[in-house]
């Protein structure tokens, strides 16, 4: 037999320390877990026979490649059920059992599952086997349930966890469902003009050339005729423009500065804007409140928000957060001197720090900002409404003057001939 360290957390949460002699890592976790201690680091120190081939011992899983990834959907059913399993008293190597065996896809998840499985089995902690699959797991999920390892409080950690990703998967499926009707109008929309400009108006450009002959047409009827014989003689470029664009904009967000630029336009496009920064304040609040009742020192939770902000502008906030708090500041202060945050966001902030409830402040205020980025969409979806069939008046209306201005220039010559 080999001789095992170990630091343990037991049924009370407190920590444990000591040596154990077993066949394997595996082994060794099993006996501490026979005992009522949940394991969180085992490592060896005098080696045995049977050791060596235990620890080289990898499930099939690893090494695998499979095509997708997990979604934050799916990410977020794991997380309830396995707070679900393990409050119900299953170990935690059996709820991951368990969850693995019922599993039919992603796939992604379900092959690292395995692998973690193994990896816990042998005697490391749940957040060490997690942090092996940042795609998956990122920095937020794994610190959250390595502080809930260290304080005995996974179950609790879980469920807060699952709460906040379901409340961004609400929030995400709110604003989805509210675009969805306008982006279907806009492209039926622009599919019938498209559609006009290709098949209708060309047989109208051929009328009008035998019936006025050399006579010059309008100049409206002029630049709609040219418009459609550009899309019949280059309609590849209707596919080819937007994906130019695309390429463009992914270009420019490659460097620093052009994603500052472009992240910074995003926050004060008119309405739009408005939405994009309420969705960050709300994000921000909710993941800072969320690690920080988690247990997580709040240096390491604002790393963390830093690392996972797509907008550079807010990743650059946090980042004076971090220093601000690091040389003896508050929170509230940098956030007080942004055009971003408003008074109210702030206020709240400094009383929850003067309270110690900072973690209840910042999620009541992301609930709040969550309802009204929720009204927001919605408005936006009232205006859209109006301005498409605006759009679509404008545009069907101006096509129809320019066809029928050339066949009214032709009655009143003919009506001036027949009158001489």
């Amino acid at each position: 037999m080999a001789v095992f360290n170990y630091e343990a957390v037991d049924a009370r949460g407190r920590s444990i320390t000591g040596e154990i002699e077993a066949n394997s890592r595996e082994d060794a976790s099993a006996k501490l877990r026979g005992q009522g201690m949940f394991p969180t680091n085992v490592k060896q120190v005098s080696a045995g026979p049977a050791t060596a081939s235990a620890v080289s011992t990898k499930t099939a899983s690893r090494g695998k490649f499979v095509f997708g990834g997990v979604s934050y959907k799916d990410l977020t059913v794991f997380t309830r059920q396995l707070a679900t399993l393990l409050d119900a008293g299953l170990p935690i190597v059996r709820s991951l059992e368990v969850l693995e065996g019922q599993m039919r896809k992603p796939l992604k998840l379900k092959y690292a599952l395995q692998d973690i499985i193994e990896d816990v089995s042998a005697g490391a902690t749940l957040s060490e086997a997690m942090q092996k699959f940042p795609k998956i797991f990122d920095s937020l999920y794994s610190n959250m349930i390595r502080a809930g390892e260290a304080g005995g409080v996974l179950v609790p950690i879980l469920e807060r966890l699952a709460d906040y990703m379901e409340k961004n998967v609400a929030l995400r499926k709110k604003v989805l469902s509210a675009l969805i009707y306008p982006a279907f109008v806009i492209t039926i929309a622009i599919g019938v003009l498209v559609a006009i400009m290709i098949f209708v108006i060309p047989n109208f450009e051929k009328v009008f050339k035998d019936l006025s002959g050399k006579e010059s047409l309008p100049m409206l009827t002029e630049s709609v005729l040219g418009v459609s014989r550009f899309m019949v003689n280059y309609w590849y470029m209707l596919i080819a423009i937007p994906f130019l664009i695309w390429i463009f904009f992914k270009l420019v967000r490659m460097s620093t500065t052009g994603a500052r630029v472009l992240d910074r336009l995003n926050l004060w496009w008119p309405i739009l804007g408005n939405v994009s920064v309420k969705s960050n304040i709300s994000r921000f609040c909710r993941t800072l409140g969320t690690l920080v009742a988690s247990g997580v020192p709040i240096l390491d939770a604002l790393e963390i928000i830093r690392s996972a902000t797509a907008n550079q502008i807010f990743s650059d906030l946090v980042g004076k957060v971090h220093d601000n708090i690091r040389q003896g500041g508050a929170i509230a202060e940098p956030l007080d001197n942004t055009p971003i945050f408003d008074d109210m966001v702030v206020n709240m902030i400094k009383v929850g720090e003067e309270t110690g409830e900072l973690d209840r402040m910042l999620l009541r205020i992301a609930d709040v900002y969550d309802d009204e980025v929720d009204n927001l969409v919605s408005g936006l979806v009232s205006i859209l409404e109006p301005l498409i069939i605006v759009f679509m008046g404008l545009t069907v209306g101006t096509i129809v003057i320019s066809l029928f201005l050339p066949l009214i220039s032709m009655m009143n010559s003919l009506s001036q001939s027949g009158a001489r």
